[in-house]
């Protein structure tokens, strides 16, 4: 439809302390494109746990994370900011999504190949298939932009 924004979704894990690179590489940029897209700023806390977390403390930077995306600009009123578990569909599209890839394809993913590198005490079928939750975190707002 004419007039109609582009819609943009974006996400970071909550397993970290934001870093410089993360504000001027993305949130600081995500406040810019609020005004010209329909955005869709998550806070990733499903693939945070494809590496095993502690749950207090998880869910404590989850919510300095999404403190975070408010206080450096994100509005509320512009832009959906939400923790993606929250929506159930991420998991329920992803669980549709896994019964459709090839196992072979999974293999190939960079994302596993490099964290079952660094964490090859801890490689479990969330991390090897990540990248289907990933494209059903895109899938679900059909995002034109990620």
């Amino acid at each position: 439809m004419i007039g109609e924004r582009k819609v943009l979704f974006s996400g970071m894990q909550a397993t970290g302390n934001l870093t410089l690179g993360n504000y001027l590489g993305a949130l600081k940029n995500w406040v810019n494109l609020s005004d010209d897209y329909e955005c869709y700023y998550s806070v990733v806390d499903m693939h945070s746990i494809t590496v095993r977390q502690d749950p207090a403390e998880l869910r404590r930077r989850a919510r300095a994370l999404l403190t975070l995306y408010i206080a450096a600009g994100l509005d509320p009123e512009k832009s959906v900011i939400y923790y993606q578990s929250h929506v159930s569909a991420h998991a329920e599209l992803a669980w549709i999504l896994n019964c459709y890839t090839y196992m072979g394809e999974l293999s190939r993913m960079t994302q596993f190949k490099d964290k079952s590198a660094k964490h090859a005490d801890n490689i479990n079928a969330g991390l090897f298939t990540y990248p289907v939750l990933m494209a059903a975190d895109i899938l679900l707002y059909q995002a034109d932009l990620v």
